[in-house]
Order: C-alpha cells, then sequence, then structure tokens
C-alpha cells in the first residue's frame, strides 16, 4: 500500500465528517429558526385579535350618546397604530420589535383609560355585548403574554445552538445571526391597573 493513500483517506474521512457536522448544524439551525419565526407569527396573530376585539369594544361604546369622545378617539388612534406596525418575520430586529412593542404599549395604556372610563356609565357596564368582549379581552392579553413567552423560549433555543463553539464558526458561515428577544415593558413590573367590572 503506497504511503500517500494513508494521509488521503484521512482527510477524505475528516472532510466527510466537516461536511456532515456541517449539514446536520445547518439543518438543526433552520429548523431552529422556523420555529422562532412560527412562534413570532402567533404573537401577531394574538395580538391581532386583541386588536379585532378592541375594534368591536370601541363601536359598543359609541353607542353611548354621552360618552367621552377624546378616550375613544385616543384608542382608534393607538390602535390604527397597532395595526399599522408589523414586523416581517424575515426582519426580527432588536429596533424593529421595540417599535412594534412601543405601538402595541400605547394601545394598551389608551384601552386601560377607555375601560377606567367606562366605570362612570352604567349603561355601558350593563351591556351583555360589552361585558363578553371585556371577558374575551382578558382572555387575549392572557392568550399574548403564552405567545410571548414562548417566542422567547424558541429564540433562546435557536440562539443558544447557534453560539455554542464550534456552531458559532458554522452560524457565521452561513449566515445565522442572533435573534432578539421580546422584552418587558420598562415599569412592567408594576401590573397594570386594568379591572374588570361585572356588577
Amino acid at each position: 500500500m503506497k504511503k500517500w493513500l494513508i494521509p488521503l483517506i484521512v482527510l477524505v474521512v475528516v472532510g466527510i465528517g466537516l461536511y456532515q457536522w456541517a449539514v446536520g448544524f445547518n439543518n438543526t439551525a433552520v429548523q431552529f429558526e422556523a420555529d422562532a419565526k412560527t412562534a413570532w407569527a402567533n404573537v401577531e396573530s394574538s395580538y391581532q385579535r386583541r386588536n379585532d376585539l378592541i375594534g368591536n369594544l370601541v363601536k359598543t361604546v359609541q353607542g353611548a350618546a354621552d360618552f367621552e369622545r377624546g378616550t375613544l378617539t385616543d384608542v382608534i388612534e393607538a390602535r390604527a397604530k397597532a395595526t399599522a406596525t408589523t414586523i416581517d418575520a424575515n426582519n426580527l430586529s432588536a429596533e424593529n420589535l421595540a417599535a412594534f412593542q412601543q405601538a402595541q404599549t400605547g394601545l394598551s395604556s389608551a384601552l386601560s383609560r377607555l375601560l377606567v372610563t367606562v366605570e362612570r356609565y352604567p349603561d355601558i357596564k350593563a351591556n351583555q355585548n360589552f361585558l363578553e368582549l371585556q371577558t374575551q379581552l382578558e382572555g387575549t392579553e392572557n392568550r399574548i403574554n403564552v405567545e410571548r413567552n414562548r417566542f422567547n423560549e424558541s429564540v433562546n433555543i435557536y440562539d443558544v445552538h447557534i453560539k455554542k463553539f464550534p456552531n458559532s464558526i458554522f452560524a457565521g458561515w452561513f449566515g445565522f445571526e442572533e435573534m432578539p428577544r421580546y422584552q418587558a415593558d420598562p415599569g412592567s413590573d408594576q401590573a397594570p391597573d386594568v379591572e374588570f367590572d361585572f356588577d
């Protein structure tokens, strides 16, 4: 057996091993990235459900002739801004997430003011449609929180996979970049006072 044949065989075996390792890394990273993007789509879907419910809530409240128009206008404008602020799953940057979150926080704040104002209107509070929308809205807020947590978990799995050594080398070669997580709003450690009164 020729002496040059052994190093050649070793090189071929090492090359095949590296190729399989790279393919395995790439395929797993693609799967984790797709899972994170799907999780983001679920976050947006939950927010869209909230936007739809808020639209119905506003229509119900508008029926009260003497209801404060400024409060309604704030909610309508915040809802329009929140609906217009979307993120393509392929462009989940920290800046885009912050803009999305800011729009949603503005809508949450306007909605809180609306619900506090409704407390002064017994006819609206007694409206069955309004009560049902409040219940659905509360459930949707819980769903949003669950979906954001699932998104962050999916992003964490993806980020850990591409940051571990030697995966980080392959990540650079294949163009996989770290994804941002959904962050809590500043001051969110103070729970918002949005209580639904069903009396």
